[in-house]
């Protein structure tokens, strides 16, 4: 009986209910049903999630829960409540978060992506000189094209560690055209450590950082960082105690 079961779970792609079944309290058959169905639907919803995550291709886990955000001078027009339950991702708004190195910049964009994608959204991280990297050997092995329109799926596109590493020419156009694709068809996220003052030192070029910064600040919240490393202090810490 068992086996006829597992048969007719895969002939009808049922594949969380033979786990399920067995444990599911029920009054009458109609709650059993019901709860078959719901043990499948919650599967199948967390399953999404895992691809979810592993498609983002996050370097680490993190999530909001015990975040410290006493050191965010936000703007205005944003709060942490705001920015934590995603209301600037349903408008393809953008988040820059700028400030010194080692002060939970990252920390911070992971987790936001972690929960876009714990509520269903395509989510994308990238270490911005990875990223263009891969567009250059995208664009040399004519593959360019198929890469782009894997990333237009991406509702929230991550980009870590804008300015730690000054672009070749080619590299800095092919992600002007990345960061102009966004523009108000998803959101952005852009953690870096220079003001936007300094991008030029990183494209190389005024008038295409000039282009750059319009388009990422138009429709933006721009969270400024303070404070001294996370590492740092966590180091520090350690050699005072040992």
């Amino acid at each position: 009986m068992k086996e006829a079961l597992a048969q007719a779970c895969k002939s009808l792609h049922l594949g969380y209910v033979m786990e399920a079944y067995e444990s599911i309290p029920f009054k009458d058959r109609t709650t059993f049903l019901l709860g078959v169905f719901e043990a499948e639907l919650k599967g199948r919803e967390a399953a999404r999630i895992r691809r979810l995550l592993k498609k983002a291709q996050f370097p680490q886990a993190k999530q909001l829960e015990g975040y410290d955000f006493s050191k965010i001078k936000f703007p205005p027009h944003c709060s942490r409540e705001h920015l934590t339950e995603l209301g600037f991702l349903e408008r393809r708004e953008n988040v820059l978060m700028l400030g010194p190195v080692g002060t939970g910049k990252t920390h911070l964009a992971i987790a936001l992506g972690m929960k876009a994608c714990a509520k269903g959204h395509e989510v994308r991280f990238f270490r911005v000189h990875d990223l263009v990297a891969t567009l250059q050997e995208r664009y040399q092995a004519g593959t360019l094209r198929r890469f782009l329109s894997e990333l237009k799926k991406a509702e929230m596109l991550i980009l870590d560690e804008m300015g730690f590493v000054p672009f070749h020419k080619d590299g800095a156009e092919l992600l002007f055209h990345v960061i102009s694709d966004c523009y108000e068809q998803r959101s952005v996220i852009v953690t870096s450590n220079l003001e936007f003052g300094q991008w030029n030192t990183i494209f190389g070029e005024e008038r295409l950082t000039a282009a750059l910064v319009d388009r990422l600040v138009h429709h933006a919240h721009v969270l400024a960082f303070t404070g001294e490393s996370y590492r740092l202090q966590h180091a520090l810490s350690e050699a005072m105690s040992s």
